[in-house]
This record gives C-alpha cells, structure tokens and sequence, in this order.
C-alpha cells in the first residue's frame, strides 16, 4: 500500500521544488485527505489566489492573512512577476513573508503544476487584484500562464469564480470581458470602498473588500463592519 503523504507536502513551492517532489502533487491522494478531513466533521476547503500586476496587492495581503486564521481552509498562491514587483512597490512585505502566508505557492509559469488539472479538487478561485490583460486572458479562454490556466478550469469544472478587476476608467473592452466573465458565471467583485462603516484607516477599506470576497465562499470573518455593525449610530 502507498504511504499517504501528508497535506502540506503534497503541493510544493513550484518555484523550488524538484521533479521527485512534484510528483508528489497526486489528486488521488489529495482527494483522500479531503475526505479524511470532511469525515473528522470540519469543513475543508482548498482555495487558489492569484495576484496579477495590477496595483492593489494590499488586497491580496490582506485577503491571504484573514484565510491564515482560517484552519479549515488551504491556499494556494500564484503570483504573476509583475505582483511581486508591485508588492515590493506598494507596501513593506516581503516574499518570505508572504510564502510563510500561503499554504502552497506557485510559478506562474508552471502549467505543470497539478491545480492546473480539473481533477484537483479545488473549491474555488480568486484572482485579486486582477489586471486587464489577466482578465482579457481569463475572458478569451487565452490560459498562458497558470493563473488564467486555473481560472479556465473554474469556469469549465463550475466552480466559484471571484474576480477582483483593478482598473479606472473602464473601457469598452474592459466592460465587455466583465459581462463577458458574468454571464459564464464568474463573480465580479471589484475593489470599490464603502463608508457607511465610518472607515478611519485604509486598512478598514481593504478588509471591507477581504469581507465581501470571503462572502462569496460562506467563510466568516470578523475583520470588517457590516451595515448595522455600530454604524446606525452615526446615522
């Protein structure tokens, strides 16, 4: 009998790993874990995160540490070369810092890596923040690169698609791959703050887009306000 290989050993740092080790990354294996996970009573879900280059990698930060607490949920991250330029631009993380976040992450140009097969039993896919020529790819079914490879087999498996476009102004292309992306059953759930809650920080603006994604998937979290949430108050 084959030796059941732990879960976090299953999917490696494509980034490092080796053949041998990628060979690892069985859905068989990782479909048995799931079901030992679900017979224990908790629930177990797998999502994949990509960060594209679009500005906005805050969101993704933010969005990966509120899953962090979130025992029952395994991430899976791949970000593109130009997120990780804009995360050393735009905020203070590093790359450590970030794969000590995710469960497992991954080279965007690793098309061989087993999220990208259908027979991965994923839960779900967030693309946050996403950019326009990502969205373009995920829209024209154009899968070059791992990101758009595991968006393209959300919408074909009929699994949770979110993604976050990162864009201002919006052209008629842009729109048109939005509709697009929405009538194949894609959620789009772009970076757009809210003030009912009284935000003072802009990190109150960042979780309350964390919230509404986590939303998507049933996952609770208490890092934002709702409406009603001590805010009639102020009304």
């Amino acid at each position: 009998m084959e030796t059941m290989i732990p879960q976090k050993e299953l999917i490696v740092q494509a980034v490092s790993g080796t053949v041998e080790e990628k060979r690892k990354c069985r859905s068989g294996q990782r479909a048995s874990i799931r079901q030992q996970e679900r017979q224990k009573g908790g629930v177990f879900m797998d999502l994949i995160i990509g960060v594209t280059g679009a500005s906005g990698t805050i969101y993704a930060v933010k969005l990966l540490e509120a899953l962090k607490e979130r025992k029952e949920v395994v991430t899976h991250v791949i970000f593109s070369d130009y997120a990780w330029i804009n995360l050393e631009i735009e905020t203070e993380y590093t790359k450590e810092e970030i794969l000590s976040l995710a469960d497992h992450c991954y080279d965007n140009r690793d098309l061989a890596a087993c999220i990208s097969s259908g027979s991965c039993p994923v839960d779900g896919v967030v693309v946050l923040p996403c950019s326009m020529k990502t969205l373009s790819g995920i829209a024209n079914g154009y899968a070059d690169n791992l990101i758009t490879r595991v968006c393209d087999v959300a919408l074909k498996e009929r699994r949770r698609l979110v993604v976050c476009p990162r864009e201002t102004p919006l052209n008629t292309i842009h729109l048109k791959h939005l509709y697009e992306l929405s009538q194949m059953g894609a959620v789009i759930v772009p970076p757009m703050p809210a003030f009912y809650n009284h935000p003072e920080t802009v990190e109150d603006i960042v979780n309350h887009q964390i919230m509404k994604i986590l939303d998507q998937f049933r996952i609770p979290w208490e890092g934002a306000k709702r409406w009603g949430e001590k805010v009639r108050d102020h009304v």
